[in-house]
């Protein structure tokens, strides 16, 4: 057993891990970002169109964006992304994008929720100050209900880093794609199987840690 950890390691196999690793991350990193910002404009629409009766049809929209990639495999989603929206972008490009775009549905229901936990008498009292009605979103509001979703955004963003062990189906070397390559060599799939599956918990245990620093600060602050 020991000599097939061996084979999978050896000369500079052990350097593809981490590069692949850095393409996982790489990856999961830009999604986020892209999905905070798709999130938080769905979010606040809908919250708009249910406190003041606006946006209607912008909400509409967003309902069936939300319902389409909630309800749709991400793995066909990538694959209509690859191979009939976005072919004329990298493989690299397409990956991030369509993460990316899931993931914002996800999170706008994240942030909606944090932001129909703010008591209402907060935006009588931004309103009584002589805000409009969007400063007292974006001020008042958004900072709070951010604040508030973190922890479940957390744990969106661990489930993203996993579920972009997919992304090797479109020619991505991350990190479950390299192992592909190595099986591919050694014809032995324990050993590579077993490091990425050892390198993926790794980095969801320090998230997983990360995460609960953060509640702890958060309940602290709270108090």
């Amino acid at each position: 057993m020991w000599k097939n950890f061996r084979i999978a390691l050896k000369g500079n196999r052990w350097k593809w891990y981490f590069e692949g690793l850095q393409t996982t991350l790489t990856i999961s990193l830009g999604a986020i970002l892209v999905g905070c910002v798709i999130g938080i404009i769905v979010a606040l629409i809908k919250y708009t169109n249910k406190k003041y009766g606006k946006l209607k049809i912008a909400r509409r929209i967003c309902d069936v964006y939300i319902t389409i990639f909630r309800g749709t495999p991400v793995y066909v989603q990538m694959l209509l992304m690859w191979l009939v929206i976005l072919v004329s972008l990298s493989d690299m490009t397409i990956a991030i994008l369509t993460f990316g775009i899931n993931s914002g549905a996800y999170v706008a229901e994240i942030i909606r929720g944090g932001l129909e936990s703010i008591d209402d008498g907060q935006l009588e009292a931004g309103s009584s100050l002589g805000l409009s009605k969007l400063q007292v979103l974006w001020h008042i509001v958004l900072p709070q209900a951010i604040r508030r979703a973190l922890p479940p955004f957390c744990n969106e963003f661990i489930a993203l880093i996993k579920e972009t062990s997919i992304i090797g189906t479109i020619g991505v070397m991350d990190l479950t794609k390299v192992a592909d390559n190595i099986i591919g060599r050694t014809r032995e799939p324990f050993a590579p199987y077993i490091i990425v599956a050892v390198m993926y918990l790794v980095v969801v245990l320090i998230l997983t840690f990360l995460l609960r620093l953060l509640e702890k600060k958060l309940s602290r602050s709270d108090k």
